[in-house]
């Protein structure tokens, strides 16, 4: 399985001593040098170790010219434009984001992202965490996550196959959250 990540999924998790859990749904996750970049000049120093950890890898992009034109044409920072064009140079399985703008360039580039709940989702249904709701509330509460009412009732309150599913064909909400993560 191939897995490639934005810089806030990882400081997110990171923040909420919840990073082991890409650790455990996916081996290996991997960056491009600019998300690699902005992690190290992150004032957090557990966020700068993260490039570190020994299964997080960095990758060099080739396609450059998809980054510089996701930067220039569509306004997204060199980390999210460097995750979705490495993403697609190695035909990644999922693109881990949460920012909406770099979502839907991903996802109208045919990729298959996942944001932070979503992994929160997917770690529950193997069984690695007992609860969403307790890591959800310490996003919201220590590092500034946003999330839309309806997605959080909509989380907590049905089971979690189901919150994939019905989550999964309604891709297009505009809320008007940043971080509206949908999984």
């Amino acid at each position: 399985m191939i897995i490639v990540s934005d810089t806030s999924p990882l400081c997110n998790l990171q923040l909420v001593n919840s990073l082991w859990l890409l650790r455990e749904l996916y081996g290996i996750v991997i960056i491009p040098h600019a998300v690699a970049e902005e992690l190290a000049a992150a004032s957090n120093g557990d966020i700068q170790n993260i490039c570190n950890l020994e299964w997080i890898q960095m990758r060099t992009l080739s396609l450059t010219s998809v980054a510089e034109r996701l930067q220039k044409e569509r306004g997204l920072d060199p980390g999210e434009a460097e995750a979705i064009a490495l993403a697609i140079e190695l035909k990644a399985d999922d693109l881990l984001i949460d920012e909406r703008l770099g979502r839907r360039e991903a996802l109208q580039l045919g990729l298959s992202v996942i944001g932070v709940l979503g992994i929160l989702v997917a770690a529950k249904q193997k069984g690695l965490i007992p609860m969403v709701q307790p890591v959800m509330d310490a996003l919201i509460e220590e590092a500034g996550f946003r999330v839309s009412d309806r997605l959080y009732q909509r989380i907590i309150l049905y089971p979690v196959s189901k919150v994939l599913k019905s989550e999964r064909s309604d891709r297009s909400d505009s809320s008007n959250r940043q971080h509206e993560d949908v999984p």
